[in-house]
């Protein structure tokens, strides 16, 4: 972590919903996801929020050595957006507890919000975490 790190560290991050961000498409393995509305769905949105907060704080860790993975999420899911509007996510750095940081976050499109809540990540050593990855795998 770099000295850089500081709470109050805010991150605007948009995108444009493609379809393959939308239900059908989030388990190509589920016959009951394909044939729901084509709207961005919730597990493409928590994966935009992660980017976001990933975003805010790239600059104030030794990247790519230094990474951070999500360890809590609680967010809504408001409303529905359709393929081809813009979301914007924004995110703000609200807690910094050792490695473990806090992030209010919310999401709009550009008719609603969609999205409000926490998110919490915990800064890894990526080298090290690999490693443990592989041990584990190696225990199976």
């Amino acid at each position: 972590m770099k000295n850089s790190l500081k709470v109050g560290i805010k991150y605007e991050h948009k995108f444009i919903i493609p379809k393959s961000k939308t239900v059908p498409n989030l388990y190509p393995e589920s016959e009951e996801f394909k044939i729901m509305p084509e709207v961005f769905a919730t597990g493409y949105l928590v994966g935009f929020l992660e980017w976001a907060c990933i975003l805010a704080i790239k600059p104030h860790l030794d990247w790519p050595a230094e990474q951070s993975v999500g360890t809590h999420i609680n967010v809504s899911h408001e409303a529905a957006t359709p393929v081809g509007l813009e979301v914007i996510a924004n995110v703000e750095l609200t807690k910094i507890e050792g490695k473990k940081l806090t992030f209010n976050v919310e999401a709009r499109d550009s008719i609603d919000v969609i999205s409000k809540g926490v998110h919490e990540r915990f800064i890894i050593n990526k080298e090290k975490f690999d490693n443990k990855v592989k041990e584990k795998k190696l225990r199976n």
